[in-house]
């Protein structure tokens, strides 16, 4: 063994060059040994079939440890082996977990993971959010998905003032880049692309409509921005909406305030899919309610692509609907694709079980809207019933998209709607 020592007493510069090579050899094997990682957690679920699209879940974070959020690393065990899981912490009162499931190779459909004490190298992902004077853009890989419009859209010249407005989501784009919404088309100035107003309101003795804005009884602005979040599992917003009355008022009276918050997420592998969970949250703005009157369409309305018709679309319902039959039917989710220039565009319209009357009633346009059929799609809760927002309590409505640039089955539409609806609970054990 060399010691100082022994150092000193080395004559033969060979015999030196010899320990010091034996030196930096040792540094070099140490530096390249893995840090034991100190396993916390083990998550694990089973799946009732293999999932052909990536969906995400999550657990209750500081219930399992209070560690930092730098000092973990999530791993998923499969088939003996582990790889590592990009993982999203999100603060929602207390810290939660996500991750996404991804589809599997094998037909085992139980999922293993865990989670390690040890420094992990921080994941970027390839989903960004960005803001500016106009919009907030949701992206991947630098390539357009969502935009969310916080500025007043002006109608084109000679048309009514009284259309302009903000608040909307415009363009929703497919996976290839084709946008799939249309504002302020010449037969209804009002529509906004994917937007969320109420037809019919009864507020202080007063029938509001804040749907059709030329009336100028009622409108929906955007009020502020109350977060940004981007990370390797999604990327999102959370905005403020003030339901206003116009209708004789001096001034415009806020009757009901909406937080609408939207997450993408997609698998950075995948670029076929993505999934757009939709988070509404109305509340009455005074001590007076709202009461939504049931009206044949309102709530979160889709004004689809100017180049899907009749001829080259296609509606498929959860209960075996189809466009000529499914206006005014009650679905779990629905099906609106088609052809669209050289590509393929399809998105599931899904609800989640606890939304007010579901499975919602739907407004689906008849195909012989405008001749050529133009397409609109509306989950509309108080198509059928009225819907009373009470001072104080809280109402949500939750939705997801599953955006595709491919063509969609009635099966794969409801897995992908069971996997929304009733994810899995991942059972925690701490070690």
């Amino acid at each position: 063994m060399f010691t100082i020592d022994k150092i000193y007493s080395l004559k033969n510069p060979k015999m030196i060059r010899k320990f010091l090579i034996v030196v930096f050899c040792g540094l070099l094997l140490t530096e390249s040994q893995p840090v034991i990682a100190q396993r916390i957690a083990t998550l694990a679920f089973d799946l009732e079939e293999n999932p052909e699209f990536a969906f995400p879940v999550s657990v209750d974070l500081d219930g399992i440890t209070h560690l930092a959020d730098t000092l973990l690393q999530l791993v998923e065990l499969h088939q003996g082996r582990t790889h590592s899981v990009p993982y999203q912490i999100h603060r929602e009162g207390s810290r939660r977990l996500y991750w996404m499931v991804e589809p599997g190779n094998s037909p085992a459909n139980r999922r293993t993971y865990e989670l390690h004490h040890r420094q992990d190298v921080p994941t970027a992902g390839s989903l960004t959010v960005a803001m500016d004077e106009k919009a907030i853009y949701i992206r991947k890989k630098g390539r357009d998905l969502w935009q969310y419009n916080h500025a007043v859209k002006q109608p084109p010249a000679g048309v009514n003032p009284a259309y302009a407005r903000s608040g909307f989501v415009h363009p929703m784009w497919s996976p290839t880049g084709k946008a799939l919404t249309r504002i302020q088309p010449p037969d209804h100035y009002h529509h906004y692309g994917l937007w969320n107003p109420w037809t019919r309101a009864e507020f202080r003795g007063q029938t509001i409509d804040f749907w059709n804005l030329a009336d100028k009884q009622g409108t929906v602005r955007y009020a502020n921005t109350i977060s940004r979040i981007q990370g390797p599992v999604f990327a999102g917003y959370e905005v403020l909406h003030e339901h206003v009355v116009l209708k004789e008022q001096t001034e415009p009276l806020v009757a009901m305030v909406e937080r609408q918050g939207t997450r993408i997420y997609s698998l950075d592998a995948n670029d076929d899919v993505y999934l757009a969970d939709i988070t509404i949250v109305l509340n009455a703005a005074t001590n007076d309610p709202v009461v939504l009157k049931e009206y044949r369409y309102g709530s979160l309305g889709w004004r689809t692509t100017e180049k899907w018709d009749r001829y080259n679309s296609e509606v498929i319902t959860s209960e075996g609907n189809t466009r000529k039959d499914a206006d005014g039917t009650l679905a779990t989710w629905c099906i609106v694709q088609g052809e669209i220039d050289e590509d393929y565009a399809s998105v599931v319209m899904m609800s989640f079980p606890t939304n007010y009357n579901h499975p919602e009633p739907l407004r689906i346009w008849p195909e012989n809207m405008y001749d050529r059929g133009d397409m609109y799609a509306n989950f509309a809760p108080t198509k059928n019933m009225d819907w009373t927002i009470e001072p104080g309590k809280q109402n949500v409505l939750n939705y997801r998209f599953l955006v595709s640039a491919n063509k969609l089955s009635a099966e794969q539409a409801e897995r992908a709607w069971r996997y929304f609806a009733h994810p899995p609970k991942p059972s925690v054990t701490i070690h």
